[in-house]
Formats: C-alpha cells, sequence, structure tokens
C-alpha cells in the first residue's frame, strides 16, 4: 500500500499540481491510516496490506482511533478527506473497485463561539498607536476602518484611493469571489483617513490606499504582525485577532437594532446562516424586542 500511497502523492504533484503543504498532510494522513491497519486492525506487515480488503468499517474504525485520541473533528474530516481523494484516484487506476470512505459520515464539525470584544477594549486597542509620524497615523487609521466598517484583512489592504468617499463616508469594498459592495463609515474613522492622507507618500501610480514605509501597498501579514502588537500593548487577551474586530462590529450593531440582513450586507456574507452565528451573543435583547413590540406578548 505505501507504493500506492507514493503514485496518489506523485499524481498530485505533477497531474493535479498541488501545494506541498497539501501534498505533506496527504502524506502524513496516508501514513497515519497505514500504521493503524496494520497495528490495531489488520495487524499484519505494513507492505501486506490488501486494499481491497478495506471496507467502510474499517474506515470507520480508523475515524474511531482518531476520535479516542481527541483529535478535533475538523481534523478528523481532514483525514476522511484525504481517504476520500486516495481511493477515488484507486477507482480511477483500477485497483479497487469501491471507494469505502465515501459512503462515510463526514463528523459535523465543532460549533466555536465567535470572540468578541468589547467597546471599551475597542476603544483601547485603536487608541494604541502613539504619535504623529506618518506610520502612526496609518496605523490609527487602518484600525478605525476596520472596526467602523468590519472589514477581512484582505479587503482592507486591497482599498485604492478611487474606492473612498470621504464626504459621503462610504468606501467601496471588494470582497470575497471578487464581489463589491459599498460599507459606510463613521466620523472618526473619517478624521483618520483625512488625517493619513496628508501624509501618505507614495509613487503617483500607487493606488493603494494603505502603503508600508516604502510607499508601496501594504500586506496583509503586515497588518496582521501590527494588529497584534497594538493588541499585546493594549493587554488584549490571547486570541483577539483582526476578525475578532470585524466579529464585534457585527455584534455591537445587532447588540444596538441593527436588522441581521443589514449586517449581512455589511459583512459582504454570501449566506444569512453565516451571519446568524452572531445571534446567540444577543438572545436576551431579542428576548427584551419581543416583549416590546408583539401585539399578543
Amino acid at each position: 500500500m505505501t507504493g500506492e500511497i507514493g503514485e496518489f502523492l506523485n499524481y498530485l504533484t505533477y497531474e493535479r499540481n498541488v501545494s506541498p503543504n497539501t501534498i505533506e498532510a496527504y502524506r502524513d494522513d496516508l501514513e497515519s491510516f497505514v500504521s493503524f491497519l496494520s497495528n490495531d486492525y489488520l495487524t499484519m506487515a505494513r507492505d501486506q496490506v490488501d486494499l481491497r480488503r478495506i471496507d467502510n468499517l474499517a474506515i470507520r474504525a480508523y475515524l474511531a482511533h482518531l476520535a479516542r485520541r481527541k483529535l478535533a473533528r475538523s481534523s478528523v474530516a481532514r483525514h476522511l478527506s484525504a481517504l476520500r481523494s486516495f481511493f477515488k484516484y484507486l477507482m480511477r487506476e483500477g485497483k479497487v473497485d469501491t471507494n469505502p470512505a465515501r459512503t462515510v459520515a463526514t463528523p459535523r464539525r465543532e460549533k466555536h463561539l465567535p470572540a468578541v470584544m468589547q467597546p471599551a477594549d475597542v476603544t483601547a486597542l485603536i487608541d494604541q498607536p502613539e504619535g504623529d509620524g506618518p506610520l502612526i497615523v496609518r496605523d490609527r487609521a487602518f484600525l478605525e476602518l476596520l472596526y467602523a466598517s468590519g472589514l477581512r484583512i484582505s479587503e482592507l489592504v486591497g482599498i485604492d484611493l478611487d474606492d473612498l468617499e470621504l464626504r459621503s463616508r462610504l468606501v467601496k469594498v471588494h470582497g470575497k469571489g471578487s464581489k463589491e459592495r459599498i460599507v459606510p463609515f463613521g466620523s472618526k474613522a473619517e478624521s483618520a483617513l483625512r488625517a493619513w492622507l496628508k501624509v501618505r507618500e507614495a509613487d503617483p501610480d500607487e493606488q493603494a490606499v494603505f502603503v508600508n514605509y516604502r510607499g508601496e501597498r501594504i500586506s496583509a501579514r503586515s497588518v496582521r504582525r501590527l494588529f497584534d502588537r497594538y493588541a499585546r500593548g493594549a493587554s488584549m487577551k490571547d486570541g483577539v485577532s483582526p476578525h475578532t474586530m470585524r466579529h464585534s462590529f457585527a455584534t455591537h450593531l445587532l447588540n444596538a437594532g441593527a436588522d441581521l440582513r443589514a449586517i449581512q450586507e455589511l459583512l459582504g456574507h454570501a449566506s444569512l446562516s453565516t451571519t446568524q452565528k452572531y445571534t446567540h451573543l444577543n438572545d436576551w435583547q431579542l428576548i427584551e424586542v419581543y416583549r416590546k413590540s408583539h401585539p399578543r406578548k
């Protein structure tokens, strides 16, 4: 079976052009499966494992083995995905007749509650950049805009000068799937942006709003690094990230009575179900709105 794994990885590398990191993940997952078969399930040498003896019961037993090792459900699901792809390849090559992993249900992923910052924590974070240097002014501007508009980091660094309407306090955002949306921002973000644009230095051909010290478009990695530095300076708890700011933006709007569909549009979510993960944070307020509003409460 080891030989088939090598052939599969070569197929992914040279025919499917899969990234090296993904190749290594497949290799580790499949080697783990072979070890389970030889040591725990079939109890035979690794090179004697017969592919045609592997059925969906073997796959289920392997997933149970991973669960006993306390692997996260997302990791177990990744192992199953690797096995499905592997056996699909083996079927294509005529080495097995069926894909035993295809009928095994994917483990349901754990639901993680999004972290949310309190408004006072947001203020403490935004106040972290101190001084009058151009890059400090820039950092205050991008922190204000992150919170004011709930942007993803990729969206923030992708904003061009033509995307900003400062007088109207609107920004055109290029979201996932090349979808564009218009998002408003408040007076504090406007002031911070105006202050930054006054000191922004870049080549005349550079259209990015946020640039680095070389005058080139700043990278998402650099913004995350700066965010982490300011979060540590504000004594934020571990795990606070730019995406936490996005969660906080949505939750604070919801707590103030904003409509969930409006928040969906502001965030650029394709599905309302994606936005609904914020509602668990606001159940008490929904109950209060119901009691105040329903005619037969």
